[in-house]
């Protein structure tokens, strides 16, 4: 078994995604849209944050879930019981999923170098996912 778990590490073949989930409740609605998400409306958001990579530290975890938890949660709190369409960085900007996935990603990235995606979920059935290609 060791044989067969060092031939993977040589070939540079094992990857480790871990994902958490976090919730914040917010307003918004959307510009440019012929709709009723033109009008302004709210939503409990789950968010997803998936960390992606091929090194465990010495306790054989990609990153402690507590940590990735705590900057989730921080960049959350930026947005939970605001207007998405009053916040700074969405000035002009319509704040659809995708775009406050985009967000999310932004400020996590700062803190969690890992990260691989955000999925953001504005009901039980839908969300929009974020992340860059290298």
């Amino acid at each position: 078994m060791k044989e067969a778990h060092q031939k993977l590490l040589d070939k540079g073949e094992q990857m480790y995604e871990i994902k958490t989930q976090a919730f914040f409740a917010a307003a918004h609605h959307l510009l440019n849209y012929e709709g009723e998400c033109e009008n302004q409306h709210g939503h409990n958001w789950m968010v997803e944050a998936y960390v992606k990579g091929d090194t465990l530290d010495r306790s054989n975890i990609l990153i402690d879930y507590k940590v990735l938890k705590r900057e989730l949660n921080a960049v959350l709190d930026l947005l939970d019981h605001k207007d998405i369409n009053e916040l700074p960085e969405f000035n002009g900007e319509s704040p659809s999923s995708e775009m406050i996935a985009r967000f999310i990603y932004g400020k996590l990235k700062e803190k969690i170098v890992q990260l691989d995606k955000i999925s953001v979920w504005e009901t039980q059935t839908s969300c929009a996912t974020y992340y860059e290609e290298e």
